[in-house]
């Protein structure tokens, strides 16, 4: 099957290319320059470069659906939200013949609203964070929450006049920060979710859908994120499945006809120990070589779907599996030696410098270098060149 993958400079785009290159599939890598990480890997067949989607939406879509046509492309694998969104959205310019596996349209607009996310939640009795919603500044509400507050607009991607705007998320440790961190705030960003904080470990489930059911479950659980107050997993370890998080997951997908991969995010709260709602990813994430290492490949399954396979039980997988990125971590090193903790708004339960150093140092991890691979070194040295400032 010839496969083009897009945003070829991240991880997952990475882990996607040698899982399918390796079971025989002619991979194309496309991202807005080359080379890229996963252009670098041996399991690439050929690259491509394509206009940056976040500043020329048309341009992309079109670029991306002449390399189908040219290539003769039988399977298209966006992998980050930008991307996800433009060509579900626009999936009729799209060559006829070239599999485009997402869920519906109107599925995806609510997977990526946590908003209405978790208004859905909340009617299907999924459990999350005590959240208010607010739609601009300047709006009078009534929080009846504990700070620090999480500040989280409801859009991780917000599509304006001038191009997508990327939103993060914020910490107020009183209402003066609150109001100070709301009115800094683009209007574009709101409605804005106002949550009480929640600390604990971060659980995601991860699932393949294949017309509405489920044929793949997997679980991992971070053991340090970047930024270090919660972010994408540095070090994580592939965990056994929670009945009560697969239950949650399940309901929340189910109800939207899913079709394809996602991610559904929780955390453990520490102060009670229970799962908490954080968001649905309805696209790779950046953790999938773990998955593929412990025995669920996700985009092999994908690709038999888009072939017309039937998947018929979830594949079981083994759990303790370790997945470390290596310059991820350093990033994340760097910025708890380097900042004000005040500024890092960690949680309480995180170890001081030293400690952190040394686990960071700490040579038995035990863990698999998710970049560096023996039989694949190329993606690690092109990493490590733009890392040091020469890519």
């Amino acid at each position: 099957m010839r496969v083009l993958v897009t945003n070829g400079d991240t991880r997952p785009a990475l882990a996607i290319t040698r899982s399918l290159g390796r079971l025989g599939h002619e991979v194309v890598v496309a991202a807005e320059k080359q080379p890229a990480l996963a252009a670098a890997s041996r399991h690439c067949a050929a690259s491509e470069t394509y206009p940056a989607p976040d500043r020329s939406s048309n341009a992309f879509v079109a670029s991306i659906a002449e390399i189908v046509a040219r290539r003769r492309i039988e399977l298209l694998l966006p992998v980050t939200e930008i991307a996800t969104t433009l060509l579900a959205e626009q999936r009729e310019r799209l060559p006829s013949g070239c599999a485009l596996p997402l869920p519906p349209t109107a599925a995806l607009r609510i997977a990526n609203d946590k908003a209405r996310v978790l208004e859905m939640a909340d009617r299907l009795g999924v459990p999350a964070p005590a959240t208010r919603v607010i739609h601009s500044a300047d709006d009078r509400w009534k929080l009846g929450l504990r700070y620090p507050i999480v500040i989280k607009p409801s859009r991780s991607r917000v599509v304006t006049t001038a191009g997508w705007v990327s939103s993060s998320v914020e910490y107020a440790a009183n209402e003066a920060e609150l109001s100070r961190r709301l009115q800094a705030l683009p209007a574009e960003l709101f409605p804005v979710m106002l949550q009480e904080r929640i600390q604990g470990a971060g659980i995601g489930i991860f699932a393949c859908y294949q017309g509405g059911r489920p044929v793949a479950w997997f679980s991992h659980c971070r053991l340090r994120e970047k930024p270090p107050s919660g972010g994408v997993s540095v070090l994580c370890e592939s965990i056994a499945l929670d009945p009560i998080a697969v239950a949650c997951a399940e309901r929340l997908l189910t109800e939207l006809h899913w079709h394809s991969i996602a991610m559904v995010e929780f955390k453990r709260s520490d102060s009670d120990g229970e799962l908490k709602l954080m968001e649905i990813n309805g696209r790779f994430w950046g953790s999938l070589q773990l998955a593929i290492d412990s025995g669920v490949d996700f985009p092999a399954l994908v690709a038999r779907i888009a072939g017309g396979e039937s998947i018929d039980a979830p594949p079981a997988y083994r759990t303790g599996v370790r997945s470390r990125w290596l310059l991820g971590d350093l990033d994340r090193l760097l910025s708890i030696l380097t900042r004000r903790t005040a500024s890092l708004n960690l949680p309480a339960s995180h170890p001081g410098r030293l400690r952190s150093l040394a686990l960071v140092l700490n040579p038995v991890q035990s863990a698999r270098s998710e970049v560096c691979r023996r039989d694949d070194r190329g993606p690690a040295w092109l990493e490590l060149r733009q890392w040091l400032g020469f890519g």
